[in-house]
């Protein structure tokens, strides 16, 4: 962490910084690919900060407790009902994406490979020159994003976002250029965002291992 704020010092006059008690996002305006890219190498094997980039800006996100306790819980929903539905889930967490030809790269809170599983099957790093994007991305936005990672997800093809805002959860559906909200995932049926809500509202006061068995049982009565 060290190295990253003695370097962000460089460009405090580009800089806005947005805190709150959840967690912490700094912009930095005018940045090259390049300082991205040293930048991701220097925490290559760190989980945080979570770096964003489109086209010169970059947010620098620090995750709060609060943050990643829904990060988890959301991920580990997706690995149980993808299991008891006995369907391949490839779990990447905040992997880096990036495509330099369109000057935009993320990492998101949680990502999953479903239906392109089999495409990235023991490899151990993604190319997007030549491998998809995830087919699902999990973005927590407890405080208002820096700014929209929509068009990026967009951009790079990723098929399906599911945004957790505090409030709810939504699922976002790739038509196009552009994400359209749906009641029903598309990457991971039956799921809805009803459903999503619930269970993220019931894992605040739930032990996590009667949570999970929640979460597992509902999968396996809505098996097809």
């Amino acid at each position: 962490m060290c190295r990253v704020d003695y370097r962000l010092e460089d460009y405090n006059r580009n800089m806005e910084t947005v805190k709150s008690p959840a967690e912490q996002r700094v912009v930095l305006h005018n940045i090259s690919w390049n300082t991205y890219e040293r930048l991701l190498a220097d925490h290559e094997n760190n989980s945080a900060p979570r770096l964003t980039y489109d086209r010169g800006e970059l947010e620098i996100m620090s995750p709060s407790p609060e943050h990643e306790k829904f990060n988890r819980r959301i991920a580990q929903l997706v690995l149980a009902v993808a299991e008891e539905l006995d369907i391949e889930a490839e779990d990447l967490g905040s992997t880096t994406f990036r495509r330099e030809d369109l000057e935009r790269g993320f990492e998101p809170d949680s990502c999953f490979y479903i239906q392109s599983e089999e495409q990235v099957r023991g490899k151990a790093r993604i190319d997007l020159a030549v491998d998809p994007p995830p087919d699902l991305v999990i973005e927590i936005d407890i405080t208002s994003p820096s700014f929209s990672k929509l068009p990026i997800y967009a951009q790079i093809g990723v098929p399906e976002i599911w945004r957790y805002d505090e409030a709810r959860m939504k699922i976002l559906t790739l038509e196009g250029t552009d994400y359209a909200e749906t009641a029903e995932s598309i990457v991971l049926p039956p799921v809805t965002s009803d459903v999503l809500t619930d269970f993220v509202e019931k894992s605040k006061a739930t032990r996590r291992t009667a949570w999970l068995k929640r979460v597992r049982e509902w999968a396996r009565g809505h098996s097809r």
